[in-house]
């Protein structure tokens, strides 16, 4: 297949380009600042977009089999206005000009998965959140002002792919959690480094962890497009979210470490601001299920977090991405 991965040059991107190339597919990132080529993968190819106006890039969406949008700046920053406009014009922007290169396409593909967030769900510890069932979040009388600005963001990107006039493409929404594989720079690379450090549960503990491990994120990508029937929204996670305490429990397990000092609030406020992002990536409980994909059909390789951190603790102490 001929694959297009706007926004495709980010850490999820570059996982799941990788996983399709080496599978002998083409795939073709639109990126604002192409990385120097990677001749292990021949089928890769980047091509540059401003991820906001239609251009010459356009033309590789006519004809492709399938387009995967991941454009989106990235939430690991502090919410200030300014960050929280370029989060939101971002990830519409991208999201109202792929719909129109699609609208305009003569062979426009026969589907459209389009990056959404599992974090467009209510703040529970009751209950999870499913595409069925689930609480759209935002209305918690206890969610701070910031959590209640990413859902917006959230919801309006779902928005801008919903009102996308693209009647010959099927559209799906992914509502991903984290994606963990043990490439430098990724969540799950930076939470082993701190587990490393000694770091334990974070604030009470009790918030719940949503996650997928990099193989059921690709795998799941690939059933998607191969499913003419599916149309909609699918969270991509794993079907067993756990309390934080016990997720970063299993790290400290994977990793062979046994010092783990609780961080309390207090602390991790002092520390993203240190490090220029937000509490709430940690401390918003996050209990999604992928209960759509389930009853589609599909296998989890890793649907349990103990299993899962074992195996990226062994690839990433044997040097990174496999």
């Amino acid at each position: 297949m001929k694959i297009v991965l706007p926004g495709g040059s980010g850490q999820v991107g570059r996982l799941l380009s990788r996983a399709l190339s080496r599978e002998g597919h083409a795939c073709v990132i639109l990126t604002r600042r192409p990385r120097p080529p990677d001749h292990a993968l021949p089928g890769l190819r980047q091509v540059v977009w401003d991820g906001r106006t239609m251009g010459p890039w356009a033309g590789e969406i006519d004809g492709a089999d399938a387009v995967v949008n991941l454009a989106g700046r990235s939430v690991d920053c502090r919410y200030n206005e300014r960050n929280l406009e370029a989060m939101l014009r971002s990830r519409v922007d991208s999201t109202r000009v792929v719909g129109e290169a699609i609208a305009v396409a003569r062979e426009p593909p026969p589907v459209w998965l389009q990056a959404g967030t599992a974090t467009i769900y209510a703040h529970r510890l009751d209950a999870p959140n499913d595409e069925l069932t689930g609480q759209i979040g935002g209305h918690e009388p206890d969610a701070p002002p910031l959590w209640r600005k990413s859902i917006e963001i959230a919801q309006a990107w779902e928005a801008g792919r919903a009102a996308a006039p693209t009647p010959r493409t099927r559209k799906i929404a992914l509502r991903s959690a984290m994606t963990m594989s043990p490439d430098r720079g990724g969540v799950f690379h930076v939470l082993a480094t701190l587990c490393r450090l000694g770091a334990g549960r974070q604030g009470d503990g009790r918030q719940f962890v949503s996650w997928i491990h990099e193989h059921d994120f690709v795998a799941a990508v690939r059933f998607l497009i191969g499913r003419d029937d599916l149309t909609g929204a699918f969270n991509l996670t794993a079907p067993h979210p756990l309390p934080n305490r016990d997720f970063i429990h299993a790290i400290h397990t994977a990793l062979g470490r046994k010092l783990a000092v609780p961080l309390p609030v207090w602390m991790l406020e002092i520390g993203a601001f240190l490090m220029r992002t937000e509490t709430e990536l940690i401390l918003k409980s996050r209990r999604v299920v992928p209960t759509r994909l389930l009853n589609s059909g599909f296998g989890f390789r890793y649907p349990a977090w103990p299993a899962a951190a074992t195996e990226l603790a062994r690839r990433l102490h044997a040097g990174g991405e496999t």
